[in-house]
């Protein structure tokens, strides 16, 4: 009974978008927490990141994994976990267009990604950044008239400004801050006073969207000495982690995927050129000097692990994040920066589909017409093909078990051994091979019974 209760909260918008998502091979943006099976360990090494980066630290973690291992899904899963824990948030992910460092403005369209996508718990589907120096404006507010001042007074302004000098001022030191406080400032006062055409500019500057200095001072109405652009968006990036601890927030996460478009890079001085960045970067939050900011960046094994091309490449990257001579095939470590997501095993794969059908049933208000039987049947026919034990992904599995589910829930007339004879006997065709099946094996870590699967 419980169990249903639970499942009752689940919001239609969220289900409905969650299982369009896993039905096309797409990440979902919203309840990921839904479907979270097996990544418990990884899930709690992230989650260490998060305090870490609450007291003051910086962090930086490599997740990989295959396509469709999971790597982007639990990316995203634990995005929603740092927004649950009042972190900012912010996401991008890199293509031919996108990079870490360019020319043409392909570094700064990173940042201006991330920017667009910055995500606060009131505001979790981006777009946040007038929401939260508005919040940051009205706390202040708050703090003043607190201390007896008269709302509107000249005594309650002057004493607003004061505040918000006093706690910029820390920022004045770091590179850029000096400009940064300055349009910060600016954009406090224009927001006092209504002024939304400042507001605008200060915000456009903030987005990293002036191509000139020169363009900038005329919309602002006042110099600046810097515009963030190709060379020098991560500084920005590291004063909005600041940022983020003095208006209240306990941090910002920043989360980069598909990183293996940097492995793609021809030329190899634009390719080293980026992973100097990704040097710049780990080494700047492991010393200590990005306080408030973690990084999360996703990529393939080809990224990481490629001689030639990956990051591995770049021996001063390798030397850094190569496994120890001591590391024993098969044994976890999630301390490092490296996490290299495993296969799920077979009863997670079972408890994972199990938890869909129950998700599918109740968003379309139907009985799934599929048997536990007939589910292990299922995950066999997947792990019988050639090479599927250690390389059948969960995004390919998904996909065909929801076929699956279509089919018998607009067919009436079709069971599911029809769906899946069909299938194996034109597989059979094709291959010319007969089919064979293996049991599915139990896995004494989890050992996943459909009455396991809770909301």
């Amino acid at each position: 009974m419980e169990q249903d209760i639970n499942i009752q909260k689940i919001p239609k918008r969220v289900l409905n978008s969650l299982l369009a998502s896993v039905s096309a091979g797409v990440v979902p943006r919203t309840g990921a927490p839904y479907i979270a099976i097996g990544r418990k360990d990884e899930i709690s090494a992230l989650l260490s990141d998060l305090s870490a980066v609450n007291e003051g630290c910086g962090t930086m973690r490599f997740i990989i994994g295959r396509y469709g291992s999971g790597k982007s899904f639990l990316m995203q899963l634990i995005r929603g976990y740092a927004l649950e824990r009042d972190f900012l948030t912010a996401d991008a992910d890199l293509s031919p267009e996108r990079r870490l460092y360019g020319s043409s403005g392909s570094g700064v369209a990173t940042y201006r990604e991330l920017i667009k996508n910055l995500a606060s718990k009131s505001s979790p589907d981006g777009g946040a950044l007038p929401r939260i120096i508005a919040r940051w404006i009205d706390t202040m507010q708050s703090e003043i008239l607190a201390t007896g001042a008269e709302a509107g007074s000249d005594e309650f302004a002057r004493a607003l400004g004061v505040c918000a000098s006093e706690k910029l001022r820390d920022m004045e030191f770091l590179v850029g801050g000096f400009d940064f406080s300055r349009v910060i400032s600016e954009y406090y006062k224009a927001y006092v006073n209504g002024d939304d055409d400042k507001r605008s500019a200060c915000l456009r500057w903030l987005r990293g969207e002036f191509a000139s200095k020169t363009e900038a001072r005329g919309a602002l109405g006042f110099s600046v000495s810097v515009i963030i652009d190709d060379e020098n968006w991560y500084d920005f990036l590291k004063l909005w982690a600041c940022l983020s601890k003095t208006m209240g927030y306990r941090g910002l996460i920043v989360f980069i995927d598909e990183c293996v478009n940097l492995y793609k890079i021809n030329h190899r001085v634009s390719r080293e050129n980026n992973y100097e960045k990704i040097l710049s970067m780990f080494n700047d939050t492991l010393q200590g000097r990005a306080p408030g900011l973690g990084l999360i960046l996703g990529g393939t094994p080809q990224f990481l692990d490629d001689t030639r091309r990956g990051l591995f490449s770049y021996e001063a990257l390798r030397s850094r994040l190569c496994d120890s001579r001591f590391a024993i095939d098969g044994a976890v470590n999630l301390i490092g920066p490296v996490i290299r997501l495993r296969r799920l095993s077979d009863d997670e794969l079972f408890a994972l589909i199990s938890r869909v059908t129950k998700l599918y049933a109740q968003n379309y208000g139907v009985e799934v017409r599929i048997s536990d039987e007939e589910k292990v049947k299922f995950l066999e026919i997947c792990l019988s093909r050639a090479g599927a034990d250690s390389m059948i992904t969960p995004r390919e599995m998904l996909r065909d078990y929801m076929t699956v589910m279509n089919l018998l829930m607009q067919n009436k007339e079709l069971s599911f051994e029809d769906i899946v004879g069909t299938a194996v006997t034109l597989k059979t065709e094709v291959d010319g091979d007969a089919p064979t099946t293996t049991a599915v094996p139990k896995d004494t870590r989890y050992n996943y019974t459909p009455e396991d699967i809770v909301f």
